[in-house]
């Protein structure tokens, strides 16, 4: 069975010196925190697929985020029991003050620092995801 596939942005800011992680409450099921994202639609590739649903759950475009197409991640998972892969780009918000306009999909959202993000997003492989990406955006200070 081929795994469903979904893309999307961990979203970092800049703010007094400190790298903050975006993460989304969803508004159904579980309500687990997690960085803006979706499934692919048919014929829609990964990268326009993070894209829209950024804009979709977060309102940022890409004219909000400064983006190496290079630093991506792919998580690995099932989810009731069939395979799912994600493709995360890691991406800088780059006014640190834009406003977050959220969807019906999602109910709230926080701009974290590395470990409290981690703690919220609760799944290991995106706390290592978290802790990669950070790397890199600590660089960016």
């Amino acid at each position: 069975m081929s795994p469903t596939r979904a893309a999307g942005l961990v979203i970092f800011r800049h703010s007094n010196q400190l790298i903050q992680f975006l993460l989304l409450q969803t508004s159904y099921g579980e309500h687990h925190w997690t960085p803006p994202k979706g499934h692919v639609d048919p014929g829609e590739s990964d990268w326009d697929t993070a894209l829209r649903e950024t804009q979709e759950e977060a309102g940022f475009t890409q004219k909000d985020l400064e983006i190496d197409k290079n630093i991506k991640k792919t998580l690995s998972y099932e989810v009731n029991g069939k395979p799912k892969d994600v493709i995360y780009w890691l991406a800088k918000l780059i006014n640190p003050e834009t406003p977050v306009k959220l969807s019906d999909e999602h109910q709230d959202f926080k701009w974290l620092p590395l470990q409290e993000a981690q703690e919220l997003s609760g799944y290991d492989d995106m706390k290592i995801m978290l802790s990669e990406f950070f790397d890199v955006a600590s660089k960016d200070i």
